[in-house]
């Protein structure tokens, strides 16, 4: 277990320390602050690209507590997030994995799209989220208690998940949720401008173009154009790209193969550019 000093320098290494743009949409920064005041485990729920990343470190950076960020897979076992035990010439040594770095240092722990690894691994999750605050090194025999600095916040989309990949309700319930979407087109075009330094003219027409392929959802499209694509469009815009061209490479390709689709959105891209 590394000492006081040892955590505070790797606690500075997940540090933010430029402020992460992030407009305000309704309450949700004062009810997140209100939930880490608490130390309560924080689930985010939204469409691909609305935002949530950016939230969580944008809130880091307002707290100033370090992030650590956890991109979940399929293929992600316990091991890769508690830690294993390593072979080097000296022998075997413990390294710890995020959230166990996370739960000691007094890290915010941010589990991306946490449906994507499998249901055995966001186990161990579960006794870090409820009154114990710890989390068993079973391979180590150590208990970790947490800092009292730690929280742990996932991420998923529920309406891109099939049933085998939902999260269990005795996860779910261990959890308050925050519900993101994307934002008010006024406000999104303000974001877009933001980003990618567009002008606001350019960034309401790439908006009306991802409002038409979000009515689409569900009729030939798992998913509307997001707001990241948007700014990828607009910055791509700025660097001399023709507008129409921009969005077929940064909206319509990336989002569909289908070629019916494809034209659907390729004529919504015409009628604004």
């Amino acid at each position: 277990m590394p000492d006081s000093s040892e955590t505070a320098q790797i606690a500075e290494q997940y540090i933010i320390n430029k402020e992460p743009y992030y407009r305000n949409v309704a309450d949700e920064i004062d009810m997140y602050q209100a939930a880490y005041d608490a130390r309560m485990p924080v689930m985010l729920k939204g469409p691909t690209g609305c935002g949530k990343s950016r939230f969580v470190e944008h809130m880091a950076w307002k707290l100033k507590k370090p992030l650590i960020t956890v991109a979940c897979n399929e293929d992600m076992t316990a091991s890769d997030l508690v830690g294993r035990f390593l072979l080097d010439i000296n022998g075997t040594k413990w390294q710890d994995g995020p959230l166990t770095v996370a739960a000691r240092i007094g890290a915010i722990c941010y589990l991306d799209e946490v449906v994507e690894a499998r249901q055995d691994t966001t186990v161990v999750i579960h006794p870090l989220t409820d009154h114990r605050r710890v989390l068993p090194l079973e391979k180590k025999g150590e208990l970790v208690e947490a800092h009292p600095d730690f929280q742990i916040v996932i991420s998923y989309n529920p309406g891109y998940q099939s049933l085998m990949k939902d999260l269990k309700q005795s996860t779910k319930q261990r959890f308050a949720a925050l519900d993101f979407d994307y934002p008010e087109s006024g406000i999104e075009a303000e974001i877009i401008a933001h980003e990618a330094g567009t002008d606001a003219a350019t960034a309401d027409k790439l908006v009306q173009v991802a409002q038409r392929s979000r009515n689409l959802k569900g009729h030939g499209l798992d998913e509307g154009i997001s707001t990241r694509l948007l700014v990828y469009a607009a910055q791509l815009i700025n660097k001399g790209i023709n507008p129409s061209d921009a969005c077929k490479m940064a909206l319509v390709r990336p989002l569909t193969d289908d070629p019916d689709m494809r034209d659907t959105l390729d004529a919504a891209v015409a009628t604004y550019f």
